[in-house]
């Protein structure tokens, strides 16, 4: 399971998982106007990586252990 955190706000994902669902479920909102990654107004930073919302997925969990127990944090 993947830490995701959101202004303090933590949860476990499944990887892979669709990253607008994870997204959801933490609050964050960001724009969607395509749907299909292709205008980029969706976009957010996880984990330091900017990542389509619409499109992307939920990352691997991270090797190092202090990012498994602090989580990935979004953007």
């Amino acid at each position: 399971m993947t830490v995701l955190t959101y202004n303090g706000k933590k949860k476990d994902f499944k990887p892979g998982s669709p990253l607008k669902n994870a997204c959801a479920s933490l609050g964050v909102k960001p724009k969607y106007s395509c749907k299909k990654g292709d205008c980029g107004s969706c976009t957010i930073t996880v984990g330091g990586t900017r990542v389509k919302a619409c499109v992307g997925k939920v990352p691997p969990e991270p090797r190092l252990k202090s990012l498994q127990e602090k989580g990935l944090e979004i953007k």
